[in-house]
């Protein structure tokens, strides 16, 4: 094929990120919708978790060991960890495998046993641009600016506004359906939201490869959470419905929490970090509640109120201001950096 054919096929770091955001909020989006409408059916959370990583442990494992097997026969004995399955060292794979899969799985998918789906739709996703920008602040020494700062207070609010309704029922602790425990599923949901943001700034300080970030945290919740969930079944402390549930369920939430949810928006989320920033790109991802939001009223027949397109318009207005460029001299600065340090270049 001539260059210049090849050049008209490679993608623009700018196409690249933003497609990666595009189909990471429509993927999270499809995540927040399917879990209202299948919470509480053949599966526990616990076993939607294992499918999860067992899902996506059937495309990454062999993704992985040919990777470390290519490293090693080009003379880098010491690449590798997780027993060749795993891309990056050991403790870079621990650090971010123990945040962005074991922990986020095992608190997100426990959030579920405690608050109904409607909470997570607001609380993990709305709360994830204040943890980044928190954790940025600290561990990156970003810079929270008023225009941000403005944004991120329009997010919030917008979020809030959107499950305002059932927010409100469990702050006031109602009896029905188990309703008072409501708040351990809601900062269950947020923990989870937490996890997430830590494993984003990881990502971004250490300039981890997308492919190799999402292999590396798969094999390591593998290796771990498989284990451990076994365990605790075996001893009576976590009742699994996995023996009884109908293996066209296990297959689809394998299929989408595990291929869907883990393999493609997990590097197409790794890969909106390369190009907006941890902190711009949570600022995106807040379109999560609100598309949820609207995706249930088609799919799941569940009222459009005025709360929810007030919410709408505040997150959609704090995108709006969070995203804003920054001024042209830090601009003229940043364009000075080479371009394998936002977009992880230098490690492809």
């Amino acid at each position: 094929m001539p260059a210049a054919d090849r050049s008209l096929l490679r993608l623009s770091p700018r196409a690249v990120g933003v497609g990666s955001a595009v189909i990471t909020v429509l993927v999270w989006t499809g995540f927040i919708v399917i879990s209202r409408a299948t919470a509480g059916r053949s599966l526990a959370p616990l076993d939607i978790g294992l499918a999860r990583i067992l899902g996506a442990s059937v495309v990454l494992a062999p993704w992985g060991a040919w990777l470390v097997a290519q490293a090693r026969r080009a003379g880098d004995t010491q690449a590798g960890s997780l027993f060749g399955l795993s891309p990056l060292s050991l403790r870079l794979s621990a650090l971010a495998g123990v945040f962005g899969a074991v922990l986020y799985a095992g608190l997100a998918y426990s959030g579920f046993f405690f608050a109904p789906a409607g909470h997570a739709a607001v609380l993990m996703p709305g709360s994830l641009p204040l943890w980044t920008a928190l954790l940025a602040a600290v561990v990156l020494r970003d810079r929270i600016t008023p225009l941000r700062a403005a944004g991120l207070g329009l997010i919030v609010a917008g979020d809030l506004m959107v499950g305002g309704r059932s927010l409100l029922q469990a702050f006031g602790g109602a009896d029905a359906g188990g309703a008072a425990d409501v708040w351990k599923g809601d900062l269950l949901f947020m923990s989870a939201a937490f996890c997430w943001a830590c494993y984003g700034v990881i990502v971004r300080r250490h300039a981890l490869d997308a492919v190799r970030a999402t292999i590396a945290i798969t094999m390591f919740a593998l290796l771990t959470y498989v284990p451990l969930y076994a365990l605790l079944v075996w001893a009576g402390v976590v009742h699994s419905k996995l023996p009884t549930a109908p293996w066209g369920a296990i297959a689809f939430q394998m299929a989408f929490q595990g291929i869907g949810s883990v393999v493609i928006s997990g590097i197409t989320f790794t890969k909106m970090i390369g190009y907006f920033g941890p902190v711009r790109t949570t600022m995106i991802t807040a379109l999560v509640p609100g598309l949820s939001a609207l995706s249930a009223v088609f799919f799941l027949d569940e009222p459009l109120h005025p709360g929810l397109l007030a919410g709408l318009a505040l997150v959609t207005t704090g995108i709006l201001l969070g995203v804003q460029r920054k001024a042209p001299a830090a601009s003229a600065a940043a364009a000075a950096v080479p371009a394998c340090a936002t977009t992880k270049g230098c490690n492809a």
